[in-house]
């Protein structure tokens, strides 16, 4: 049975106290990519980064966009960006990541999955100190990759110390996960709220100058399990503007999609935005829409974003945390995936009934500062990590 890490020790007090004494907490993470590389995962590592680093000395290792390695003071995280000489199927390959990991001083080793060159630079590196990990999703698309690297990721899943999985509902639809439920636990996602619910009023009004006021958003990268797709095509049936903030390798297919359906005038294709400069655009729309359509989606942080700026969310019934995230009925709509129709009338539903939006949105607030803080996802998190160093969970 999963258990959710509560947001204290046992004995009540702050963990920032408890982890005080004669050195911090030394912590190792290694991720994939790091901002200003785009991503869910990417957006999560930054922002837990930042929070830890004011309680535990921390070092993030991550893949190089390039041929170089570098390492960077970034908003006091430590970050080193390992050379990348070649990706192999779309993956960067980074041996130093080995050494990296071989020379660590760190008590706790915490990897990010799904993550194939973190996971062999563990294995081939022979960490035996604590390893903590955060599996994100499991490898949904690339299954004859994902079934070549099994015996390594079950390998590393069973060395781990203790595994986090961001909602219940993800841990009990993964069928990796199912064998090492025993030292899973649950730690949803956490952002800054309070970064989305104020921005500038002008920018709001230029935004909504320029593209209407009935408009709905969505940000994400343009790939295919975001099902942009379908959501373009639910506009041709809506009564309003789309914004879509992002980009991706799915962009110029989904252009065409747009010409094709006539509707230039009702999508709008904004490129990429800093994930800063994001909140005028949320407050600008009346109803976010997150339209992802199979379990590479495994949670959905934008929904997060959405709903601290008190936009109703609309999102799709997957196997995954999506759902979880935004409830339907309490913080916006919930509708099968990959359906247009079906997409199209809860968007115009939200955007008639401004009541309904009003009540939706007002508990969306209410449930992002409650359930998906910042500060709670890192309190929860050292709080792991004390139970892993007092030896609450154990290596097998």
């Amino acid at each position: 049975m999963s258990l959710e890490v509560d947001l204290r020790s046992s004995a009540g007090a702050p963990l920032a106290q408890r982890t005080s004494g004669a050195r911090p907490l030394r912590v190792l993470h290694v991720g994939k990519f790091y901002p200003p590389h785009m991503g869910g995962i990417e957006t999560h590592l930054e922002a837990l980064s930042r929070e830890l680093t004011k309680i535990v000395d921390l070092r993030v290792v991550v893949a190089s966009d390039g041929s170089r390695s570098a390492e960077e003071l970034i908003d006091g995280v430590r970050v080193l960006r390992v050379a990348t000489p070649v990706n192999l199927f779309s993956a960067p390959v980074c041996p130093g990541i080995v050494s990296q990991i071989r020379r660590t001083q760190a008590d706790i080793l915490h990897i990010h999955l799904p993550n194939p060159i973190a996971v062999l630079s563990s294995l081939a590196a022979g960490h035996r100190g604590h390893l903590v990990i955060t599996y994100h999703s499991d490898t949904v698309r690339q299954k004859f990759l994902g079934q070549l690297f099994e015996p390594f990721l079950q390998a590393i899943l069973r060395r781990s110390s203790v595994v986090i999985a961001t909602s219940s509902a993800y841990l009990d639809s993964s069928p990796f996960l199912s064998a090492h439920r025993d030292k899973c636990r649950v730690i949803p996602y956490g952002i800054d709220t309070h970064q989305f619910q104020k921005c500038e009023s002008d920018a709001v009004d230029r935004i909504r100058r320029e593209h209407g006021d009935r408009l709905v958003i969505s940000v994400g990268r343009l790939v295919y399990y975001k099902g942009f797709e379908y959501l373009i095509r639910a506009m041709a049936d809506v009564r309003g503007k789309l914004l879509i903030v992002g980009d991706g390798p799915l962009r110029g297919q989904l252009e065409t999609l747009v010409d094709r359906l006539g509707i230039r005038d009702k999508v709008i294709f904004t490129g990429e935005i800093d994930n800063s400069q994001t909140a005028p655009y949320y407050h600008a729309a009346k109803v976010f829409v997150l339209a992802s359509i199979a379990r590479s989606e495994a949670f959905g942080i934008v929904q997060i974003e959405a709903m601290a700026a008190g936009l109703p969310v609309i999102n799709t019934r997957l196997e995954s945390g999506v759902p979880f995230v935004s409830l339907h009925g309490q913080t916006g709509l919930t509708v099968e995936p990959a359906n247009p129709s079906a997409l199209a009338s809860a968007i115009n539903r939200l955007l008639d009934n401004p009541d309904l939006r009003n009540s939706l949105g007002v508990a969306g607030v209410q449930r992002a500062n409650a359930e998906f803080s910042l500060e709670r996802m890192a309190t929860r998190t050292v709080q792991l990590y004390n139970e892993v160093m007092q030896g609450a969970t154990r290596i097998r």
